[in-house]
């Protein structure tokens, strides 16, 4: 079915692929009826003491420090962190302002685009659409979306020729998930193929049924299952429930996903009511983004408001539904996610996966490939990226089971089922030049006393 519809304690760092995002952009198993999994989960978190939680609350004051002298030196405007183990919230901080031209502070209902903190909602989605057997995770891509059928790979001749050769097989839903389907993202390299995606404005297009239309056009990098590169793959995904679910890839989100979890404030456009709460987005000063050129970065730490026409798809809906970086949320309401992924599946009574299947998704999916580009994780699962050994991965304090992912503002998040703490970390300013999110993890880690 088709559905239409400077020098300073912050030092600029190369920006790990995780932040490195286009701008634009169930039944577990039986176990529950449709009725009770879209029960609203009004309530929030519940909080308890940091001691009460294995943590040393001096220890903690030490993420305040560090965050306001981000703040103080300017590379920060403003930013919103929290901590929840065994489900309860025990560190929730705010600093600086939303909008420091309009002297706007930061609230706690501040709403941030999240950009490729989407990614992680939309493989939920499409998960729980595997777990009601409507597809197999080895199966074509083409078998649902046969406007991606027999994709060829651009390669080089020895005569230094570009030819179209065919794969040895085609690309499989499993390969979108893990990001090895032999997709580019057009403006993060400067390939053969990256030009080509330039060149047909597949970012421009107004719904995803015009997307993957356009994507259907364009060769493949590389052999589908032989390494790992970040790619379009996630908005392939929100193409692939919109034709599966027999529905808008939104509406699918809204009624299975953000409703049941009460996440009433995560949508792809904002609503008029609401836009007074949206951030102001930051970008190093020069920064210049292009659709037509490959993402340049800054060496600026000075940050001035970004340019108004990366806001605007947010506003106005003018873009397609981006299962890739589309989404806006509140800290609250991405907790609330990041807490039913803790929760194997389930937040406060309602489930969304099967715990089983939270746990295929933390799997090392990758094993055996080329994962090159997959700077600071040991791994990557299905939508979401694992940090495996940290002494191997990234050399920092850590859980070598936890997993999650980032935005190109400086968002993030992760999961640690070994612990069972959840992190969250917001921030508007792209491209993110800080290690920000990083810092907040590991000073997290050092307040851990368990």
């Amino acid at each position: 079915m088709r559905i239409n519809r400077p020098a300073s304690p912050f030092p600029l760092q190369h920006p790990a692929p995780m932040l490195r995002i286009l701008l634009v952009l169930v039944l577990g198993f039986g176990f529950l009826t449709p009725g009770q999994e879209t029960r609203a989960a009004p309530s929030s978190p519940p909080r308890i003491s940091p001691e009460a939680a294995g943590f040393s609350p001096s220890r903690l004051e030490r993420i305040d420090a560090r965050m306001q002298e981000a703040v103080d030196a300017g590379v920060m405007v403003g930013g919103h962190a929290l901590i929840a183990r065994d489900g309860k919230v025990v560190y929730d901080e705010l600093w600086g302002q939303a909008d420091r031209e309009n002297g706007k502070p930061l609230e706690h209902d501040t709403l941030y685009r999240i950009y490729s903190m989407t990614k992680p909602i939309t493989s939920v989605a499409l998960l729980m659409l595997y777990e009601e057997g409507r597809f197999l995770l080895e199966d074509p891509v083409a078998a649902y979306l046969p406007e991606l059928a027999n994709l060829r790979i651009l390669r080089e001749t020895p005569e230094g020729e570009m030819e179209a050769a065919t794969p040895l097989r085609q690309p499989t839903i499993r390969d979108l998930l893990r990001h090895s389907a032999g997709l580019t993202y057009g403006v993060f390299g400067d390939t053969a193929v990256d030009r080509r995606y330039r060149e047909a404005d597949i970012f421009r297009a107004a719904s995803l049924e015009e997307f993957t239309d356009k994507l259907g056009q364009l060769p493949l990098l590389f052999e589908p299952g032989t390494r790992w590169h970040y790619s379009v793959a996630v908005d392939v995904q929100g193409r692939l429930v919109e034709v599966i679910a027999g529905m808008p890839f939104g509406e699918f989100l809204h009624s299975r996903i953000f409703a049941p979890l009460g996440m009433d404030d995560t949508s792809f456009v904002v609503p008029n009511a609401k836009q007074e709460r949206l951030a102001q987005l930051y970008s190093p000063a020069g920064t210049e983004l292009s659709w037509d050129q490959p993402w340049q970065f800054s060496t600026e730490t000075e940050l001035v408001p970004a340019d108004p026409e990366l806001t605007r798809p947010y506003l106005d809906g003018s873009l397609f539904e981006s299962g890739g970086a589309g989404l806006v949320s509140t800290s609250e309401d991405y907790l609330r996610f990041a807490l039913m992924l803790a929760g194997g599946g389930a937040y406060n009574g309602v489930r969304l996966l099967a715990p089983g299947t939270v746990r295929h998704m933390q799997g090392n999916h990758i094993q055996g490939m080329d994962r090159s580009g997959l700077w600071g994780m040991g791994a990557f699962g299905l939508g979401v990226g694992v940090t495996g050994d940290p002494a191997g991965a990234n050399g920092e304090l850590g859980s070598e089971k936890a997993y999650g992912w980032g935005g190109a503002a400086g968002t993030n998040f992760w999961v640690d089922p070994e612990n069972n703490i959840v992190g969250l970390f917001m921030v508007q300013s792209v491209p993110h030049q800080t290690p920000l999110a990083k810092r907040f993890r590991v000073l997290t880690y050092q307040a851990f006393m368990e």
